[in-house]
């Protein structure tokens, strides 16, 4: 598979290189320049198939003559211990729980598979840093997938407030391949930094500089395999049509999501679910991109004002304007009625869901009981994060409290960054070289 710039005027750059290059040189981000049809692969699986087969089977056929079946099957190995877990509620709506990873998070599916390519990609080359924006449970997820990868070492960006959950062992300075750098600023702040690192073209060539947010397409095409894996298991019993539910921040999983639809998914459509910060609601009904002021909410994860997938979503919209209006539902959900869907999924189902993934269930309910909505669909929730990541706030909607696996209990121990600089990039790349 080749790649092209959101951006027009740029060559067409390998799967390798798009990967270990992140970012087009005209400012654009990298796309699939062409449409793999992946239904002879995925239409024959059935409910046995484990994830990692899935990943064994499908990346090479993605990735013609840049992932061999071997390498794909070591990429599949190292990456996932953990796989999705479909949990069919009744025959209106399914969830796809992607907390199983080892920081519960649907994020470890993606930087997992990407640690783990990057290194097989790596094995001719030399070493290379992995740049990324972070919040607390992103960088976990990051420190976990790239600890002791070869040829690897990660830098993390976090916002202003506490870090947790990270092993000071693990840091460049004692041994380890980890940079935690806060920087005095927001999210948005960070990833700009990011982008910013990357296109400064002298510096980002002398430490070989990539990022594994989901500018990065290696990290985006993974996200789709956890499509395909719904659709395997909930086709036998399928009476009607699918569509999903997504909890939107950055907009990375609705992308991943049609992404697997143009390889041949069947699926019916995408409800883009987003908080009270619905960075897209009218453009993807065709009217024009608006940032608005950044709200705090329960579901921060979502609390975005400029995703950093919007050229890919302009990009998408540009080549198929009637798919982003037919096929795309964007929705708007309020703290009340999150707290609500939470309640909800608990008192009638047994289960308890996180915020994120209850802006997601909430707006699917919305969506299903839609007078404009005809026909039986039947949806598929993903729920993105584990209820221990929100204890308070679930305790808060359903007045239970969440039993925290032993796993998480990092998530409570503070961590001191390397060093705290403004939202400037000579700064970061002055701590940068001051750790290497």
């Amino acid at each position: 598979m080749q790649f092209r710039s959101t951006k027009a005027h740029e060559p067409l750059a390998s799967f390798k290189d798009a990967v270990l290059r992140c970012l087009p040189q005209n400012g654009g981000l990298y796309v699939p320049a062409e449409v793999m049809d992946l239904r002879q692969f995925f239409l024959y699986m059935n409910s046995s198939t484990t994830y990692p087969e899935l990943v064994a089977t499908v990346a090479p056929a993605l990735l013609q003559g840049e992932l061999n079946p071997f390498s794909a099957s070591r990429v599949a190995e190292s990456a996932f211990a953990f796989e999705p877990e479909l949990i069919q509620l009744d025959e209106n709506f399914s969830l796809l729980n992607l907390c199983n990873g080892p920081t519960g998070v649907f994020k470890d599916f993606g930087i997992a598979f990407l640690a783990a390519v990057m290194e097989e990609l790596l094995k001719n080359n030399g070493p290379a840093m992995v740049i990324s924006a972070v919040r607390g449970e992103t960088g976990v997820s990051l420190a976990h997938a790239f600890n002791k990868r070869k040829k690897l070492t990660s830098v993390m960006l976090y916002p202003s407030g506490p870090i947790f959950g990270l092993n000071p062992s693990t840091f460049v300075p004692r041994g380890g391949d980890i940079i935690p750098i806060q920087i005095r600023g927001t999210f948005d702040d960070c990833q700009r930094l990011v982008m910013e690192t990357i296109q400064d073209r002298p510096f980002s060539e002398r430490y070989n500089i990539t990022s594994a947010n989901t500018i990065n397409p290696g990290r985006l095409l993974a996200q789709v395999l956890y499509y395909l894996y719904a659709f395997i298991k909930i086709k036998q019993s399928l009476q009607g049509e699918m569509m999903f539910s997504v909890p939107c921040g950055n907009f990375g999983n609705l992308i991943a999501g049609l992404y697997a639809w143009k390889f041949g998914m069947p699926v019916n459509g995408f409800i883009a679910a987003m908080n009270r910060n619905s960075a897209f609601d009218g453009f993807i009904q065709g009217g024009k991109f608006t940032p608005h002021s950044l709200q705090s909410t329960i579901s921060p994860a979502l609390d975005i004002s400029i995703p950093s997938n919007s050229e890919r979503l302009l990009s998408f919209y540009e080549e198929a304007p009637a798919v982003m209006r037919n096929m795309i539902f964007p929705t708007s959900i309020d703290e009340r009625s999150t707290q609500l869907a939470m309640e909800k999924v608990w008192k009638k189902y047994g289960i308890i869901i996180d915020p994120h993934s209850a802006v997601a269930f909430a707006a699917a309910e919305q969506l299903s009981a839609s007078r404009d909505f005809s026909g039986h669909v039947h949806i598929v929730v993903l729920c993105t994060g584990h209820p221990a990541k929100s204890a308070d706030t679930i305790f808060n909607a359903i007045g239970r409290r969440v039993e925290i696996p032993g796993r998480l209990n990092i998530f409570h121990k503070e961590t001191d960054p390397l060093a705290v600089i403004e939202s400037q990039l000579d700064s970061l790349e002055g701590a940068i070289a001051s750790c290497i």
